[in-house]
């Protein structure tokens, strides 16, 4: 459960919700397998699912520093690796090995680029959209959509068909060059988690509105809840180092309780995209965060805290409010408890604002894309292995060999006759992060529906459920609940498509504006008022212009122009 793989999307594009039936049937309909570049001259032939002799896969992706290998093992000599070899006769062969930190992977593959170096089969990618859009505009990657409709099982296309709009951030004139790396559907939606001794030591009611909620902030701030005799806590961490509206630690449902969501473009009443961050409702946001911070129920370091540091602010005890995925009790908050084996935490719906508005971040069932070189001779060879991942990994059935997860003494052990995946008797290996698509195969509505129903009582009956259940903590379960709940005010990334013109000139600089300003009147260093000249400034620097072109992109995908 541990995904935390953000996509780092510049505010550029990102995560969508549209229909996609009458681009893609007009692509579909004219595409001739015989006149695909990427159609092989000579596909290979598989005897008994496997290729003999085996043929070499070529790759690259970043790794990242969660990945931990056995002895004798590495990224390219492993579990997995020897299990595609064996099951299907593919070698993986790294092109080159470097770390996602630091954007090390980025620097070196922008340099391969620039020396026009040879790329490999496959380029399997999780990170900044705008090097995705980089190596798309190359032109050295063939039309994968093409390659898809032919070749990818019935499993995969329908859990791509869960939301077709997936494949919007990777098309370019009509063609779908990525294949995108599907997530579980609401996987990083928020719900607020709060610290629940805090809550019974002073008898607080849970949190419907945000009124109710600065009375919890106020008593954490003000009234000892640590009981330790010193004022060193306060009711809410947030980091906006990267954005107010994020992953984790995530500040967006404050401008979702008046009705929009910073950096983003999301849909308007009459219909129309509109960019979330000069919404009226942004400025009531930024004046709420404000009286936050002025009163203290907010870090200052918040400016400079990331996702990460701010919610070890939670994880620490110093704070008593952070709002978060429902995965949260997998990494980090199980430090609570490590940190103090009295502490108790549980996860509370997102408050509604002064008129009844409520609003989270609504996340992609997408977190990456998958790339195949134009110059691959038999591309047949990925969906072989993609394929079998999706039809037997993704959703496992009684018997199958991902039964019990991917690989025994990994991700799964037998003790005392009974299966564990307990990390302390596996080593907390995860070999489905070896692979090419880092999470082995997902399909979007699967997980939450399963946590849905665990929640509602219901049993354990398939692998998957199963599985899931044996690694997931009760307020995990609890939390997707209230992520299921609260569907209907997710508000999701409504602009998927490429940087426009405009944007491409401008966008850097509107960038810029919104975030210093809008840090400075949280901080105090510019009024609340400032937020309207801020707002004419956007417009007449670029941003009216943006408007213009993301609506023209979005009636062209949804007229099927």
């Amino acid at each position: 459960m541990k995904t935390i793989k953000k996509r780092k999307i510049g505010g550029l594009a990102l995560a969508g919700m549209l229909a996609l039936t009458a681009v893609l049937s007009g692509c579909n309909s004219g595409a001739s397998k015989e006149a695909a570049p990427s159609t092989p001259s000579t596909a290979l032939e598989l005897k008994d699912g496997k290729y003999d002799p085996p043929v070499t896969l070529t790759y690259l992706r970043p790794w990242g520093p969660e990945i931990k290998f056995k002895s004798g093992e590495d990224q390219d000599n492993n579990v997995h690796t020897k299990w595609a070899k064996d099951k299907l006769g593919i070698e993986l062969k790294n092109q080159w090995v470097s770390p996602s930190t630091n954007n090390a992977f980025e620097t070196k593959l922008r340099l391969s680029l620039a020396s026009n170096a040879e790329m490999p089969d496959i380029i399997s990618y999780r990170g900044d959209f705008n090097l995705a859009r980089e190596l798309i505009e190359t032109g050295k990657f063939v039309d994968a959509g093409e390659l898809f409709d032919q070749y990818a099982s019935d499993t995969w296309k329908a859990a791509v068909n869960e939301d077709p709009s997936v494949w919007y951030p990777y098309m370019q004139d009509g063609k779908r060059i990525g294949i995108p790396i599907l997530d579980y559907s609401y996987n990083s939606d928020p719900v607020m988690w709060i610290r629940e001794d805090w809550m019974k030591k002073f008898n607080l009611k849970a949190p419907e509105t945000l009124a109710d909620l600065e009375v919890i902030m106020e008593t954490f701030t003000n009234k000892d809840p640590d009981g330790n005799g010193k004022k060193d806590t306060y009711g809410l961490t947030i980091g906006f180092k990267n954005w107010l509206s994020t992953w984790m630690s995530d500040a967006g449902w404050v401008f979702g309780a008046y009705g929009t969501m910073p950096n983003q473009w999301n849909l308007n009443a009459e219909g129309k995209l509109e960019y979330g961050s000069v919404n009226p409702g942004a400025k009531q946001a930024l004046a709420t965060l404000a009286d936050w911070m002025k009163k203290g129920y907010i870090p200052e370091e918040a400016g400079v805290y990331d996702e990460t540091k701010a919610a070890e602010e939670f994880t620490a005890g110093k704070a008593g409010i952070v709002v978060g995925p429902h995965w949260m009790p997998s990494w980090p908050l199980e430090d609570v408890k490590k940190n103090n084996t009295e502490a108790e935490y549980k996860a509370y719906p997102i408050p509604s604002g002064p008129d009844g508005k409520a609003g989270r971040r609504g996340t992609a069932n997408d977190n990456g894309v998958i790339l195949i070189n134009k110059d691959m001779k038999n591309p047949e060879v990925f969906f072989t292995y993609q394929n079998y991942l999706f039809d037997h990994y993704a959703n496992p059935k009684a018997g199958d060999e991902f039964e019990n997860g991917f690989a025994e003494g990994y991700d799964w052990a037998m003790k005392d006759g009974k299966v564990t995946t307990d990390a302390s008797v596996t080593g907390g290996y995860a070999p489905e992060k070896y692979t090419l698509t880092f999470d082995g195969a997902r399909i979007p509505s699967l997980n939450m529906a399963t946590l849905a129903k665990f929640a509602n009582g219901e049993e354990a009956t398939t692998p998957f459920e199963k599985k899931l259940k044996s690694g997931v903590p009760v307020p995990m379960v609890e939390a997707a609940k209230i992520v299921q709940d609260q569907k209907d005010i997710a508000l999701k990334q409504m602009f998927t498509g490429a940087p426009t013109m405009s944007m491409q000139m401008n966008n850097d600089i509107l960038t810029k504006m919104e975030k210093d300003l809008f840090s400075q009147i949280i901080y105090g260093k510019a009024p609340i008022d400032a937020f309207d000249t801020f707002v004419e400034k956007w417009k007449s620097s670029g941003g009216d212009q943006n408007t213009k072109e993301v609506n023209e992109w979005y009636q062209s995908v949804t007229s099927g122009k």
